[in-house]
């Protein structure tokens, strides 16, 4: 027989800052951490996939208005870049240089999509990011519009267009999303909790 000798306990070591939070704050390299670990795995394996813990703040019901109802919902602007893919003015939309702690979502289901922590200023007239918040709510196609071979961003669930990925973004990504502030809700950081997205406030829990 092993036996486990339990000691008085000791000590409190807590973990470095950049352990804190880290699902929220390196989601990339958490979710290959995960995959890699084989905890998914196991958990589909035994349990099941119907067990798996819910994706961030998935809106689980819901369901794309008729183009209709968008069109009562969204401005003439917002319809066009979201249903029709169409581009902003730069330098003249919502957000480019906004400078505000808070979260952007797809302004037809409410999904998150990029945190202001990963905004950066690419001089082009646009919102630009170096990562999404939570990749599956993004879904990434081949755009070959206009004698140009892109790759279009769209929203998982809301099906909105949003803009394109570029590979020409700053480190530690190297990635830009290039994003039209007409696809985009922005929720300041102090109204998350109210707006439903009180697991997000863990972000900017350094900045209050």
């Amino acid at each position: 027989m092993i036996a486990t000798r339990i000691l008085p306990f000791g000590k409190f070591w807590p973990a470095e800052e950049y352990h804190q939070d880290y699902k929220l704050k390196n989601l990339l390299r958490y979710q290959l951490y995960r995959k890699g670990s084989g905890r998914d795995q196991f958990m589909e394996k035994v349990w099941g996939k119907e067990l798996k813990p819910p994706k961030l703040n998935e809106p689980k019901t819901f369901q794309k208005p008729d183009p209709e109802s968008l069109k009562q919902k969204l401005n003439p602007l917002e319809y066009e870049v979201t249903q029709n893919c169409g581009t902003e003015p730069a330098f003249n939309n919502q957000y480019w240089d906004n400078h505000r702690e808070g979260i952007y979502v797809d302004i037809v289901s409410g999904e998150p999509l990029f945190s202001s922590k990963d905004k950066f200023d690419s001089g082009t007239g646009w919102p630009s990011f170096l990562k999404p918040l939570e990749p599956e709510n993004l879904v990434e196609k081949e755009d070959g519009s206009y004698g140009m071979t892109r790759t279009e961003v769209r929203s998982a669930r809301g099906g909105s267009h949003l803009g394109h990925l570029f590979d020409d973004g700053p480190a530690p990504t190297g990635l830009r999303y290039c994003i039209n502030s007409a696809a985009l809700r922005f929720i300041p950081k102090e109204d998350l909790e109210k707006e439903g997205y009180a697991e997000l406030l863990s972000l900017f829990k350094s900045s209050q």
